[in-house]
């Protein structure tokens, strides 16, 4: 299965063949942690950003002939860089469309009409507004790497963070550390690490909490840093905290649903349905006359995720929400909020040290030191286990499991998170 668009890839620009120069530009190639789908091979229309600075560029994956030989397939082709030493720095790379396969070329010649081309359609995209991105619609390619007839816009991602740093003022240490972060529409994305490896700090950040003390953080297209944004940025990506009672301002659920609604000024005629449908999406319609403080914790925060809902955000953002839970609470808020992503398509950004909370996202992202220490797909992230430890993290049990079995001989495929993974890759294994 292959990778959606848009799909975000980071790593490290190594040298590619001396080709690229009898191109008329430097070829460079992208160093990357390892993922589990990467978008078919291809030529694709991407989003680069590099030290906070945000290009279209061309991304040609797979059998193109300036690649070195053992090295990663992505090329990159930024256009209007003005110039400067790229090798050994950090990019983040987008892809946005899919222009056509990529293919091998007879001649020089014709491989440098094919690149014109490409830059002049990449140019022609980048030149019509599309949902703020600058991009219009795209071509999204089959699991065949085809472009598919259907088309569909490109979405500025609702989170977007650009090389990112923040520091408290008291020792300057970087608590988030150059962090460049795009988000899609839509998905589940779960942030791990530590205590103290900047994952609540990069929450706050996203909510325009704080501001970042270098780069930019955009919410839906919104620079949080611009005063004036500020009240979109927060209508637009909802937060939800650790602790319920700390959010919980009025003596009765409905009131404390309609806080953030009055806060907006929001009419009342349109206040009411907006409450009641909150209600009803976290199962709360029979608390709605009820006394906060006589709830359970679990109960608390799904009013406090039913405030954030109220005012239809397209991000809510959860910082360690059921780390004060006990496990049946736990499980009412992660479900609620599953059931909102999944139906209502709001993006999520879970905050959590529960790796079995993670292992249920699309997505993972392991902050270490304020810095993005492993970005990918859930199955691909928990399946390094040693490195995960390194981090000082816990694995879910039974990836932990699975480890422990592979060293013991019987080896089974990675990706293994829940008891019915084990179980299936156990009998495929000693049934043969």
């Amino acid at each position: 299965m292959s990778a959606e668009l848009p799909f975000t890839v980071s790593g490290v620009t190594v040298r590619g063949k001396r080709l690229g120069t009898r191109l008329g530009f430097p070829t460079a190639n992208l160093s990357y942690p390892p993922v589990e789908h990467l978008p078919p091979n291809g030529v694709y229309v991407a989003l680069a950003q590099i030290d906070g600075q945000r290009y279209t560029a061309i991304l040609n994956q797979g059998h193109h002939p300036t690649v070195p030989e053992g090295q990663p397939t992505i090329e990159t082709h930024l256009l209007d860089f003005a110039g400067g030493e790229l090798y050994g720095r950090r990019l983040t790379l987008t892809y946005l469309a899919y222009l056509r396969p990529e293919k091998r070329f007879a001649t020089l010649e014709a491989l440098k009409a094919q690149l014109a081309e490409d830059r002049a359609q990449a140019r022609r995209w980048a030149e019509m507004p599309s949902a703020g991105m600058g991009m219009p619609p795209a071509h999204a390619p089959n699991q065949k790497g085809e472009p598919m007839n259907d088309m569909h816009p490109i979405a500025i991602p609702p989170i977007d963070t650009q090389d990112v740093s923040y520091h408290y003022e008291e020792d300057g240490r970087l608590a988030v550390n150059h962090v460049s972060l795009a988000i899609s529409q839509g998905t589940f994305v779960a942030v791990l690490g530590h205590n103290g490896s900047g994952k609540s700090t990069l929450a706050k950040l996203m909510n325009a909490l704080y501001l970042p003390s270098e780069g930019r953080v955009l919410v839906c297209g919104l620079d949080t840093a611009k005063e004036e944004h500020l009240w979109a940025v927060r209508r637009h990506a909802g937060m939800v905290f650790q602790n319920p009672d700390n959010q919980i301002v009025a003596t009765v659920v409905r009131e404390d649903v309609a806080f953030g609604l009055e806060n907006l000024g929001v009419p009342q005629p349109e206040m009411l349905p907006r409450i009641q449908d909150a209600l009803v999406a976290v199962r709360m319609t029979d608390f709605a006359s009820a006394a906060p403080h006589m709830l359970s914790g679990g109960q608390k925060q799904r009013v406090a995720v039913a405030g954030v809902l109220a005012m239809q955000p397209d991000v809510m953002i959860l910082d360690e929400s059921t780390a004060m839970l006990d496990p049946s609470g736990r499980e009412e808020v992660l479900g609620t909020v599953r059931k909102l992503n999944r139906d209502k398509g709001i993006t999520v950004v879970w905050i959590t040290h529960f790796m079995e909370e993670a292992a249920l996202a699309d997505r993972v992202v392991v902050l270490h030191e304020g810095a993005i220490a492993m970005d990918g797909a859930p199955r691909a992230v928990f399946s390094q286990v040693d490195a995960l430890k390194g981090l000082g993290l816990d694995v879910p049990p039974m990836a932990e499991l699975a480890a422990m079995l592979g060293e013991g001989g019987l080896r089974l495929p990675a990706g293994i998170l829940t008891v019915d993974d084990m179980v299936k890759e156990l009998t495929a294994c000693l049934s043969k």
